[in-house]
């Protein structure tokens, strides 16, 4: 291909980009500012010399590095242009007058040629300067290399480029036509297509199979490309890389463009394109049924000699057939997700292949001969995970199950590390195939709730991956491993963690009608099982599925009691373990509920619990009984107060050899006293003289980073205490608490503790509810800390213990404050003392305010009118609030009626089924109206709150009009027929 920028240019090019790639970091540094300087004067130049040398570069790294540097600078922001717009090349120099020569000639071109958009005010990118002239040259060069470049890493990159240049261009109105065609041309590719090459693209013609591999994935990268063609075309285009029978690689490509392509589709378009998904299926069972078949892939062409010094001929990586059925599967799951409803034909057929994919073989062990009658011990690659063990627990074969091969199938008999690999390939396909499955069963349950033995096949799938544990001959490790620390979430990583939250998320989506028979058609003879980790396995699966099926559970709670308690004397450390875990979750899953009919059981268990051997243990028995005190009564608790809490000390406070004590054991037991204390409320005065030195002890001595979590734990206990005693108790400790905690808040701030601040303000609020006006001396230490706090970003969201997922935003520290506001509190205490200024007033409100305009969740904007209304009840009322935030308040309201009435308008259009043709044809207005109704029910609330903040102001104030009309375009269905059949 000829030359489309000097030679000077393509030279020094070269040399540039040399230096961008080397070790060296001054060179490099220098090269990145020649890279900019020659961008900002002579952009035009040096992309397309970029994009050139991307073609004529003779080794596949510089290609490859060109199109990445390519890609990268076309869409990056254009820098600011020179007045007289010089040339690179410094003056003086050899090339000087020659390059100026010949950017004017360029530019004079270009000048003719400014596209539209580039003459727009907010040209954003340096794709946006470029004359069409440039563009047109520049798509060629593109197209050059994706017609003749032989090597599969460059024409990955190629690939890349020639999307974004394409997508972007369409987004600014230019379509290309010239790529379109040539798309479609390559999908017809056969044999060694395309013409000779030059130099670098590899001397000789490109494969066919890499050709329509390209043009598949072209179309996968962007699927604007065929969407305003005709769709029989674009489907017998699409259907024939499916079935392409020479590779495998150009079948992935043509499944991914396909799932583009039904993802981008609108509802007509979809509707038309149903029959898509027969071929994109039959992908599956074809993989599957090639398990333990050697890899597959196309041949490869001989070696060719071109004109140049060296040979080159693509070559192939092996990759197993099970890699392969991996990576159609997690092709598939996002459209399965997005567009569930185009599987529901097709149900029936996967669920005939899919089981075997999803369940480990059952291996019956080694087999005995005349030499080894007892053999000892399984394969190393049973159930994919390399431990040997012969299945979670046998089951009888789920019927229809066949087709495909069994994971165990070896395809041949390689080394360790091929074992290694096989291992790891297989449990992947275990996950991608798995993932599938919940994916759909997620996206829409009624659906898969028909399909005969669907539901069934993924919870025993779960459970055996649950009880797939490694075999830890020693469980010491486990034992001196402190669950606080980041090195122990990798267990939430590990494989049966991994099914356990698929096993959640199923029962979330499912109901206890589908899930819980399954469940406990396997999980007591799980709990009889002679190896722990069945039994552990049992115990996790019940704790998991309780969110879920909470209501259908608790008809068969008695049963499930009585199968757990008895674990907690289980021989096994982690059998206990996962006792306590199980209790624990169940009584947050079933609050109340399981407190109030099973807490004499409970307790016998729990309190014992806190005295197991193994730290680890008791620890967490510790921990489940903070969910338990959460949801029982006063009364109910009372009679065992005095156990839980000599125990508890004990946990705090060992004695003995205090280098043995584990300091995650000492801040769960604070943490536990706390929960008690609040439980309790008054009855715990008898605790106090005992547990509160302690926790002072504690606020004096816990210096240094390994004891943040303990400090900030005791100061919140010690709150939590004061509270629950009354001031008559808490007085002769309140002065030295308060010095302490100013102590520690006058301190050298350490920049990693992102903690102390916070529960510093969430203590002060404490101490300022047990003490009552009696805390008026300490308010002029408090507020300045305060009103730093609330001037900084908002980061600090308020709200009480009432609402509901309060304690699920990933990222957020939740501080309890015992269903008290911290800011109204500290306000009346001010307001009392006559410390209160205008200044901390201001700031409070400009806080709230700022915080109602932008949140965007209804829980949190439900809490932030109530605290509005609580302040300005403190403050003397309306009267009291300026004009300012009177009219700031109201502006934000109405903003988030606006907001709120587009969220239940579109969310109504769905559900009546107005989202276009293919809605209503498909059954896609059928959504999940349980969800959306309980999102309804949380805005509600807010709307609630809204209006009794707007009554302050005036009880016919004209926007509780507004209210009551967003509150009225709910659809109002929020009792579905299966809860009301469950209940």
């Amino acid at each position: 291909m000829e030359s489309v920028v000097p030679p000077q240019i393509t030279a020094e090019l070269t040399q540039i980009l040399s230096n961008l790639i080397l070790g060296d970091n001054d060179i490099r540094a220098s090269a990145e500012i020649a890279v900019n300087e020659r961008l900002t004067h002579t952009p035009d130049l040096y992309l397309l010399a970029l994009a050139q040398f991307a073609i004529t570069a003779d080794t596949e790294v510089m290609r490859s590095f060109s199109l990445v540097l390519l890609r990268r600078l076309l869409f990056r922001p254009a820098p600011v242009l020179t007045a007289n717009n010089g040339g690179p090349p410094a003056p003086g120099s050899d090339i000087h007058q020659q390059l100026q020569q010949q950017q004017h000639h360029l530019q004079q071109q270009q000048q003719q040629h400014i596209p539209s958009h580039a003459t727009h005010a907010n040209r954003s990118s340096l794709y946006d300067h470029l004359s069409h002239q440039t563009l047109n040259t520049l798509e060629r060069l593109l197209l050059f290399s994706l017609a003749h470049e032989r090597a599969g890493s460059v024409r990955r990159k190629t690939v890349d480029t020639v999307c974004d240049v394409a997508n972007q261009g369409m987004a600014r109105g230019r379509p290309w036509h010239a790529l379109q065609a040539q798309a479609f041309s390559m999908t017809h590719a056969q044999g060694l297509g395309g013409e000779e090459g030059s130099g670098g693209v590899g001397g000789g013609a490109v494969p066919g199979w890499m050709l329509r591999e390209s043009a598949y994935r072209v179309f996968a990268g962007c699927p604007s490309l065929v969407m305003d063609l005709q769709i029989d075309a674009v489907l017998g285009v699409f259907q024939r890389g499916l079935q392409d029978p020479e590779d495998i690689e150009v079948r992935h490509a043509a499944l991914l463009a396909s799932v583009a392509f039904l993802s981008s589709a609108d509802a007509t378009q979809l509707a038309q394109s149903i029959s898509l998904l027969s071929p994109m299926l039959d992908t599956l069972p074809a993989l599957s049924n090639a398990l333990s078949h050697p890899p597959l892939h196309a041949p490869l062409p001989p070696p060719t000699t071109s004109s140049s010094t060296y040979t080159y001929a693509p070559s192939r990586p092996k990759t197993s057939n099970y890699h392969y059925l991996s990576t159609f599967l997690s092709t598939l799951t996002p459209l399965a997700s997005t567009h569930p409803i185009l599987f529901a034909p097709h149900l029936q057929t996967l669920l005939t292949f899919l089981p075997s994919l999803i369940l480990p073989p059952v291996d019956c062990g080694p087999t005995p001969t005349v030499g080894r009658p007892f053999p000892v011990g399984g394969g190393g690659k049973v159930n994919g995970n390399g431990n040997g063990r012969q299945g979670a627990f046998l089951f009888p074969p789920v019927p229809g199950g066949g087709g495909g091969m069994r994971l165990d199938d070896d395809d041949g008999d390689g080394g360790e590390d091929d074992d290694d690999a096989s291992h790891d390939e297989r449990s992947t396909l275990r996950f991608s195939a798995l993932e599938f499955m919940i994916s759909l069963s997620e996206a829409r349950p009624n659906m898969v709730r028909k399909v005969v033995g669907w539901t069934e096949v993924i919870v025993r799938a779960c459970l055996e991956g649950m009880g797939e544990l490694e075999e830890d001959g020693d469980v010491g490790e486990w034992l001196r491993e402190d669950p606080s620390t980041a090195s122990s979430s990798a267990e939430t990583d590990a494989p049966p963690a991994l099914y356990e939250q698929s096993l959640d998320r199923l029962a979330c989506a499912m109901g206890g009608r589908a899930i819980l028979p399954p469940a406990f058609q396997y999980i007591p003879s799980m709990m009889a099982s002679y190896d722990w980790r069945v039994r552990h396995a049992g115990l996790m699966a019940i704790a998991a599925i309780g969110e879920g099926i909470g209501k259908v559970m608790q008809k068969e709670l008695e049963k499930i009691v009585d199968l757990v308690t008895p674990m907690f004397n289980d021989s096994h450390p982690r059998v206990r373990y996962a006792a306590c875990q199980c209790i624990g979750q169940l009584c947050t899953d079933l609050e109340e509920i399981i407190q109030h009919r099973f807490h004499r059981q409970l307790f016998a268990v729990l309190i014992p619990a806190l005295e197991d051997p193994e730290p680890r243990v008791h620890a967490h028995a510790a921990s489940a009984l903070i969910n338990f005190c959460e949801g029982v009564e006063r009364d109910t608790l009372l009679p065992y107060l005095d156990p839980i809490v000599e125990r508890l000390l004990k946990l705090l406070n060992p004695g003995g050899d205090q280098t043995q004590v584990r300091r995650y054991v000492q801040e769960q037991a604070i943490t536990t006293l706390a929960m008690v204390a609040d439980a309790s409320e008054v009855t715990f005065g008898k605790h106090y003289p005992t547990i509160m030195p302690l926790l002072l002890n504690v606020l004096r001595n816990a210096e240094g980073p390994d004891y943040r979590k303990l400090r900030v734990k005791a100061m919140e206990c010690a709150g939590l205490i004061a509270i629950a005693v009354g001031p008559d108790v808490f007085r002769p400790d309140s002065k030295t608490l308060v010095e302490l905690l100013m102590h520690i808040q006058q301190g050298p701030h350490d920049p990693n503790d992102n903690q102390v601040g916070h529960y510093l303000i969430a203590t002060w609020a404490k101490v300022c509810q047990a003490l009552g006006p009696e805390f008026e001396p300490y308010l002029a230490l408090v507020m300045p800390s305060l009103l730093a706090t609330a001037g900084a970003k908002a980061d600090l969201s308020l709200y009480n213990d009432e609402d509901e997922y309060s304690d699920e935003r990933d990222g957020w520290e939740t501080i309890v404050m015992d269903g008290q506001t911290l800011v109204p509190m500290l306000l009346a205490c001010g307001k009392q003392s006559g410390t209160l200024t205008n200044q901390m007033v201001a700031t409070v409100f400009h806080q709230l305010i700022t915080c109602i305009n932008t949140e965007h969740d209804a829980t949190f904007l439900a809490s932030l009118y109530k605290y509005f209304s609580e302040s300005l009840r403190v403050i003397g009322g309306p009267e009291a609030l300026s004009q300012q935030f009177h009219e700031a308040v109201m502006e934000a309201t109405k903003r988030q009626l606006h907001s709120m009435a587009d969220r239940r308008k579109a969310r109504a259009a769905r559900v009546n089924g107005t989202g276009g043709p293919m809605s209503m044809s498909m059954g896609m207005g059928d959504y999940d109206r349980d969800e959306m109704a309980l999102v309804e029910e949380i805005e509600d609330f807010a709307l609630e709150d809204m209006g009794k903040m707007l009554m302050c102001f005036d009880p016919n104030h004209p926007l509780l009009v507004a209210v009551a009309g967003v509150r009225d375009l709910g659809f109002n269905t929020y009792d579905s027929d299966e809860d009301g059949e469950e209940e």
